[in-house]
């Protein structure tokens, strides 16, 4: 198996982030791989009940989903022990935003749960598959508990 110099983990926080940081610490075990967390605020378009897009996200709640995310990537690397340069909290599109965000960072091994937290994804094409696709590095897709 391959040491990776350069491990990204993609957190959703879903119920079972920890699960998947723990793979990734596991696979971390060369003493120089550096570890990243990075978090992808999706911009959900607003519909009215007909379900027509009516706009996105406003920017105050922008701000706040922001601001909430950056304090739990924060806490979380910490305890992984992860340095703040090394946690990206961004507002965008998961699918496109970890791909960037890994090849902005020189990142060889991209860590992602095998599903997210919307059940809507799974019948339209996972985060997970779209990331396997596209990225020019290797991605894990880690089985998640149920």
């Amino acid at each position: 198996m391959a040491h990776y110099q350069h491990i990204l983990i993609a957190i959703d926080f879903s119920d079972h982030h920890l699960q998947l940081c723990n793979k990734a610490l596991s696979l971390a075990h060369h003493k120089h791989t550096k570890l990243s967390l990075c978090h992808i605020v999706e911009n959900y378009i607003v519909s009215d009940f007909a379900y027509e897009a009516i706009g996105s996200v406003s920017v105050d709640m922008q701000d706040e989903l922001l601001n909430s995310a950056k304090k739990r990537i924060q806490s979380l690397g910490e305890d992984l022990k992860i340095s703040t340069e090394n946690q990206w909290v961004e507002f965008g599109s998961s699918r496109y935003d970890i791909v960037r965000l890994a090849e902005q960072h020189s990142v060889d091994l991209i860590v992602v749960g095998s599903h997210g937290r919307h059940g809507i994804k799974l019948l339209l094409g996972s985060t997970a598959n779209a990331i396997l696709h596209h990225a020019k590095c290797d991605v894990l897709a880690v089985r998640l508990d149920e």
